[in-house]
């Protein structure tokens, strides 16, 4: 029997963002893509266990840790010499939501990228018509919500955007609380080989995919400390790219290092931890920017 495969919906409109919003910059007499998604993993902290996600591993570290505005406001400044107009999306490995300094982080986003897409990934569990209208009017363009407990919820947060007269455009609803032979609702992953132990787990290949990945083509992944990470799904944080407390965001994304493994990768090269080990398909959208980079 066939084993089923549950593809986000959601992909469609983020790969339209990913390929619309290309923007160039000189490096070394070429015009190479700068990132089309930023993506901010801006605390520690997760209200949530999901048995499909690392979190439910009892040893995994929680850190009740936030990213600090003085780094945020530096990634700001320099995305703005740059003319930044692509995505900025707070998700990663968190609940934004339980961060009460969200509100001044968007508005920070706005202020300096005045055309950026600004993008949350919520479970929703602490979002009321309050805040849903402090976060747009700090800048937000969409928010993304997962709703994890039952066709009810998915209703009442569909309900509640709409309260507030936000379109389609504005908000998607993500219906996650699918039982585990329909993928929980999700495009599953073993999250580069950190499901082992989770309470749903999934195993790490033993062969490595011969197939590209263009993810770390398109994605520049912050979290809270600082550290740029490859790729969104390396929750072991195996691979760093840099840290942006130190170095500049340019010089991490065309480091020798950076290119190197996006080229491998992009070549169906994932001989390396974690990516020997990880599932993910990494084709669904970022293949023009991975030509460049060829």
């Amino acid at each position: 029997m066939k084993k089923f495969f549950f593809l986000d919906t959601n992909l469609k409109n983020k790969s339209s963002t990913v390929e619309e919003r290309i923007q160039f910059y000189s490096f070394k007499g070429k015009n190479l893509p700068l990132p089309t998604e930023i993506e901010i993993s801006e605390s520690g902290i997760c209200n949530r266990k999901c048995s499909f996600c690392p979190r439910s591993d009892p040893t995994f570290d929680e850190k009740k840790e936030f990213i600090k505005d003085s780094l945020h406001e530096k990634m700001c400044k320099e995305l703005k010499d740059l003319n930044y107009s692509g995505t900025v999306r707070y998700s990663g490995f968190v609940e934004p939501l339980l961060d009460k300094n969200i509100y001044k982080l968007i508005n920070m986003t706005r202020v300096y990228l005045s055309e950026s897409n600004i993008e949350l990934v919520t479970n929703g569990d602490v979002l009321s018509k309050k805040r849903l209208e402090k976060l747009f009017d700090s800048g937000l363009n969409r928010i993304l919500i997962s709703a994890y407990d039952g066709k009810d919820q998915a209703k009442s947060f569909e309900k509640l955007c709409e309260s507030l007269k936000l379109s389609e455009k504005q908000f998607i609803v993500r219906h996650r609380y699918y039982s585990k032979e329909e993928n929980f609702g999700i495009t599953l992953s073993n999250r580069a080989g950190m499901m082992e132990n989770a309470e749903y787990k999934i195993k790490s290949l033993s062969e490595s995919l011969k197939q590209p990945c263009f993810i770390p083509s398109y994605t520049f992944f912050l979290d809270y400390q600082g550290d740029v990470l490859m790729c969104p799904h390396d929750w072991g944080k195996k691979i760093i790219l840099g840290n942006l407390n130190k170095e500049k965001l340019i010089d991490i994304w065309f480091s020798n290092k950076s290119i190197h493994l996006r080229k491998s990768l992009n070549n169906s090269n994932r001989n390396f931890a974690p990516c020997n080990v990880c599932d993910v398909d990494g084709t669904f959208m970022g293949k023009k920017n991975s030509e460049y980079f060829n």
